[in-house]
């Protein structure tokens, strides 16, 4: 109920108004049935801006201390999760991935629309990183179509690091479903995974238009800053 209520008459409204989002290719996203809908991750506002143009709901996970803080802050953003459909994961522990995907499948076989960044984590500049394999397996073990969705610009509507939002009009770009059930059966085995995970990333990268990264974006925020070239 929370989720409707802030969609369409709290925020939604206010957000469209302000945001004004430019969308290309929403007719992509099937309107009925099980849709994985997997996206490029630029900003903690693409979280804020998914669930604002798509019509059916779409449920995000996130690490559940996001649902634990204390004060004011953290009431307002367990308020901000719950709202915006986001369900919390214990992302702790060896078990944490498969709790993970255990939690999207379920979204799925409800016959919803489980959100996905398959880098994982917020690009630290801008570009594409190597995506994850829990998107594939997503897909193999639950036979849902991959919707790719660009988000193309929240990185200049909101920063990281950067609390409250530019004005700006956010544009976001859907592709055409990827069918993979010339796969069924093969969850599990890490070369079709892989293949079917760059499949994913490359149309991101096509439908973004940024350049891509062959490292995972965890490993580029934890390594030391380049030292500038003496000339």
């Amino acid at each position: 109920m929370l989720y409707w209520l802030l969609k369409y008459v709290v925020l939604g409204p206010l957000l469209r108004l302000i945001f004004r989002p430019q969308v290309e290719g929403l007719e992509h996203v099937p309107e009925t049935g099980p849709v994985i809908l997997a996206s490029n991750h630029l900003s903690f506002s693409d979280s804020i801006f998914t669930p604002l143009i798509v019509k059916r709901k779409v449920t995000f996970i996130a690490k559940a201390e996001y649902f634990t803080g204390k004060g004011l802050k953290g009431r307002l953003t367990k308020m901000f999760f719950v709202g915006s459909g986001t369900i919390p994961v214990d992302r702790s522990g060896g078990r944490a991935a498969r709790a993970a995907l255990d939690t999207q499948l379920s979204v799925l076989r409800a016959g919803g629309i489980a959100g996905i960044y398959p880098e994982g984590t917020r690009s630290p500049d801008g570009r594409l990183y190597r995506g994850k394999t829990g998107v594939a397996r997503l897909a193999l073990e639950s036979g849902a179509p991959v919707v790719p969705m660009a988000m193309l610009n929240s990185d200049a509507i909101q920063p990281t690091g950067q609390i409250v939002p530019n004005l700006g009009r956010v544009r976001i770009r859907f592709g055409p479903p990827l069918d993979f059930s010339r796969y069924a059966g093969l969850a599990g085995d890490r070369f079709v995974e892989r293949a079917v995970t760059d499949e994913i990333m490359y149309e991101l990268m096509e439908l973004s238009g940024r350049e891509y990264v062959d490292t995972y974006a965890q490993k580029a925020k934890s390594a030391p800053a380049r030292q500038p070239v003496p000339a």
